[in-house]
C-alpha cells in the first residue's frame, strides 16, 4: 500500500539556488500522481517501467527550474531496492558521489526518503529539501490491460487525519 504524497509549490525556494538535483522514488510518488490523473501506473512498451504522469511532473519542473537558470538533474535507483527510504550503502554512494555537484537536492518522496537523503549528505553543502507532503495512503488493485499496462484500478485514497480519527 503506497503512500499518497502530493508535491509542494517550492518553486520560490528553489530559485535561491544554483542547481538542483530531483531526487526521486519510484514507488509512492508515481503511484500517487498515477492516481491522481486516473492514467497508467506503467504504460511498458511506450515509457518502459516510468510512469507517464510522474514523468511529466519532473520534465516540467526540470523545464521551469532551467527557464530561470538553474542547472537541474535527476537521480533514482530501482536496484536492488527501489524505494529511497530503504536504500543499500551502495544506493546512498551513488547518490553522495551525484549529488556533491548540485546545492540542492530535491526529494520526491516520503519524509523517510528524505531522512536518507538528508543521512547521505549530511557531509556535504548540499540541502536536503522534501518535495512531497503525505496526504494519505493508496489502496487499489492492479488492473492488467493489453498490451502491458498496469492501471490503479479503483483507487481508494484514505486521508492520513481521516485514517488516525477512525482507529480510535
Amino acid at each position: 500500500m503506497p503512500l499518497h504524497l502530493k508535491p509542494l509549490d517550492l518553486f520560490e525556494r528553489l530559485k535561491s539556488y544554483n542547481s538542483v538535483l530531483i531526487v526521486s522514488c519510484p514507488v509512492c510518488p508515481p503511484a500517487s500522481l498515477a492516481s491522481d490523473n486516473d492514467t497508467p501506473l506503467i504504460q511498458f512498451f511506450k515509457h518502459g517501467i516510468k510512469t507517464p504522469a510522474f514523468e511529466e511532473y519532473v520534465d516540467e519542473l526540470k523545464e521551469s527550474l532551467e527557464r530561470e537558470g538553474i542547472r537541474t538533474g535527476v537521480f533514482t535507483s530501482y536496484l536492488p531496492c527501489p524505494t529511497t527510504c530503504m536504500w543499500t550503502p551502495g544506493q546512498r554512494k551513488r547518490l553522495l558521489r551525484r549529488a556533491r555537484e548540485y546545492d540542492a537536492a530535491l526529494v520526491m518522496g516520503c519524509t523517510s526518503a528524505q531522512c536518507t537523503v538528508e543521512e547521505t549528505l549530511k557531509d556535504t553543502d548540499c540541502d536536503a529539501i522534501l518535495g512531497m507532503q503525505l496526504v494519505g495512503v493508496t489502496n487499489a488493485r492492479l488492473k492488467f490491460e493489453f498490451p502491458l499496462n498496469i492501471m490503479l484500478d479503483s483507487p481508494m485514497r484514505v486521508a492520513a487525519n481521516e485514517r488516525r480519527e477512525h482507529s480510535r
